[in-house]
């Protein structure tokens, strides 16, 4: 390619680049202004002087209690939320692909079709039937069920991840072990799990993804001191005050998406790396 076309190129990357990236930018320099900055400057003014006490008010105001809108608890509730139902769900679907790929039975192939169907089916149709199930369980309202609701639905997905990259792995490799006396665990911790790095990269970081930024389960399947971040970011946003302090709301959605932005930032390249893993052969 030409010098030309090339520096036309990245010029045009860049410029997309930075329109992307300026809401970003504009919640950042606004979550350390005070609101006397915010009202004599423009969204896009830089800061005469860097303040943190919106980012310590939306993390823990003044008064205690999830009912004053600081973010501490909800955001610990995500995480012993996100950790157990990131983990069981990967595990269950790295199970759930090394069989259904490797181990077929009768109807295997109508049993993963099955499966998908939970990848397409809408939210919302069940909400009601899993409320249910949740109570039938003792569960209900409660970070345990969240973790539930999450694994459940993270099943169909994490299946899907696993049983498409477990069909690239050669079954000479499975027979061969099979007929050096190796049974279906021993295959699966000591040849199959040790291949699976990069789509186990890509689960987890896609199941993190999913789990920490929801918020329809969060809103519909818990209450009071058992809610997500993100239904705190919400319960925070719409609090009625007399000065509406939009420093604090930035803060509070910058709070709710860092763990998110720190797990693209640090392990993007992993994802890639996974989903492109197995694309060219030969």
């Amino acid at each position: 390619m030409p010098k030309f076309w090339r520096g036309v190129v990245y010029s045009a990357l860049l410029l997309a680049a930075l329109y992307y990236l300026l809401p970003l930018y504009v919640m950042v320099i606004t979550s350390v202004k005070t609101m006397d900055q915010i009202r004599a400057g423009n969204l896009l003014s830089f800061p005469t002087s860097i303040s943190f006490d919106a980012w310590s008010k939306a993390w823990s105001s003044a008064c205690t209690g999830v009912e004053c809108g600081g973010l501490k608890p909800f955001f610990w509730n995500s995480v012993r939320m996100v950790i157990p139902a990131v983990l069981i769900s990967t595990s269950l679907g790295a199970l759930n692909g090394y069989i259904l790929s490797k181990w077929r039975f009768p109807h295997s192939e109508l049993t993963f079709a099955l499966i998908l169907f939970g990848v397409f089916i809408p939210f919302q149709v069940v909400l009601l039937p899993m409320a249910q199930t949740l109570g039938w369980f003792g569960i209900a309202r409660s970070v345990t069920g969240l973790v539930f609701v999450h694994c459940v639905f993270g099943l169909a997905s994490t299946t899907l991840f696993f049983r498409n990259y477990y069909v690239g792995i050669p079954d000479e490799l499975i027979k061969a072990a099979r007929l050096d006396g190796a049974g279906f665990w021993r295959i699966f911790f000591r040849i199959v799990l040790p291949m699976s790095t990069p789509i186990v990269m890509v689960v987890l970081i896609w199941q993190f993804t999913q789990i920490w930024n929801d918020f329809l389960f969060g809103v519909v399947f818990s209450s009071g001191d058992s809610q997500p971040i993100t239904v705190g970011l919400n319960n925070l946003a719409n609090t009625s005050t007399t000065v509406k302090e939009y420093n604090v709301d930035m803060s509070a959605a910058l709070i709710a998406a860092l763990p998110t932005i720190l797990v693209y930032v640090f392990a993007g390249k992993y994802f890639v790396r996974g989903l492109t893993a197995g694309a060219v052969k030969g």
